[in-house]
């Protein structure tokens, strides 16, 4: 892949020495991500930057279009309790790409190494909602 040597990691694990020890993998997420940078776009992991120079790769070649980076779904828009003083926000959903493939259908994509209970929630509400299935990579 011509973009892969643009691929390079925000946040480089830091070396110990022989007396040094510590608890928890240096740098790493809560899910083992580690930052990573392509093209200039910083991404939350070295899976979801890989994927996207994969994207633009296929949108150089006219494989897809309209390569769309973090869209926004609205699940629930914004209430207000009857006791509370301030309105909750609306419930949203923040895919990792939306792009249109070669046959013009429009193709949500979300790169995960681990599925929560939340984003199944999510994933689940962006279907009844939205009627849009979520692609996993």
């Amino acid at each position: 892949m011509a973009y892969l040597k643009q691929l390079q990691y925000m946040r480089k694990p830091k070396l110990l020495t022989n007396n040094q020890t510590t608890n928890r993998t240096a740098s790493r997420g809560r899910y083992g991500n580690c930052k990573a940078t392509a093209l200039g776009i910083t991404f939350h992991s070295k899976k979801e930057a890989t994927r996207y120079l994969e994207l633009f790769d296929m949108l150089k070649g006219g494989l897809i279009s309209e390569l769309e980076l973090q869209p926004v779904f609205v699940l629930a828009p914004s209430v207000k309790y009857d006791d509370s003083s301030k309105k909750k926000p609306a419930l949203r959903y923040v895919a990792d790409f939306m792009y249109k493939n070669a046959e013009g259908k429009i193709v949500v994509e979300d790169v995960k190494g681990f599925q929560t209970d939340v984003f199944k929630i999510k994933r689940h509400l962006l279907k009844l909602v939205h009627g849009i299935d979520i692609r996993l990579t």
